[in-house]
């Protein structure tokens, strides 16, 4: 199949999963992922009709999306990856929203950058729910302090909190945790769920969930 069919495939499943949960379709936003994709490659999706997608990495983004927002209007870029402060200023200047707020002093740059530039994005605040080193996130015992300094102090637009769990372990013990600490703090975004377990993240209440492989096919090389 093409990525229009895999786009309107990967649609299908969210509507079906949506209403097995008893929730509605519309509550869900799918995230196509098109990071380590070229333009050439992400075009048919556009050209489908589908303006919601997400990247890892800010100078990658920043070579094939300028030229695919003027081309298409209404696109709403997420970054996904990790955020380096030395890179806040080209992301706030390219992206819509910020997936992975994950410490203060990243908090701090993005509050202070968008001050700048007279931006308002909205932001996920991740969590590092299986607490690995070798991911970003806040961890959760610090998770209440952080949601309130980015909140109260910061006055970042707070859309949820966002998570990866584990290769190794039962997404939906992670996606539960997500789901209880959003409730606590009176959020509402859950961005969560990725290829093989967006089904189970809509069962837990994902507000967004984060599509590639299921949409693009095997990733190509990295550019």
């Amino acid at each position: 199949m093409g990525i229009a069919e895999n786009l309107a495939q990967v649609k299908d499943s969210i509507v079906q999963s949506a209403k097995a949960a008893d929730r509605k379709p519309d509550e869900i936003e799918l995230v196509a992922v098109s990071k380590v994709h070229e333009a050439s490659t992400i075009r048919p999706a556009l050209k489908a009709g589908h303006r919601v997608f997400g990247e890892n990495r800010v100078q990658e983004a920043h070579g094939k999306w300028p030229e695919l927002k003027e081309e298409f209007s209404g696109v709403c870029l997420h970054l996904i990856g990790s955020l380096q402060t030395n890179k806040v200023k080209e992301a706030v200047a390219l992206f819509d929203v910020i997936e992975t707020v994950d410490r203060p002093k990243l908090a701090r740059a993005l509050a202070k950058e968008m001050e700048k530039q007279g931006k308002v994005l909205d932001v996920y605040l991740q969590i590092n729910t299986g607490e690995e080193d070798q991911k970003g996130g806040c961890l959760p015992k610090d998770a209440d302090e952080f949601i309130t300094l980015c909140r109260d102090e910061l006055n970042l637009s707070i859309k949820g909190l966002m998570c990866i769990p584990p290769a190794d372990e039962e997404p939906s013990l992670h996606f539960a945790f997500l789901r209880k600490l959003v409730q606590k703090h009176g959020l509402e975004g859950l961005s969560m769920g990725m290829s093989g377990d967006y089904e189970t993240a809509i069962r837990f209440g994902a507000t967004s969930v984060r599509v590639g492989t299921a949409v693009f096919g095997v990733r190509a090389k990295k550019l």
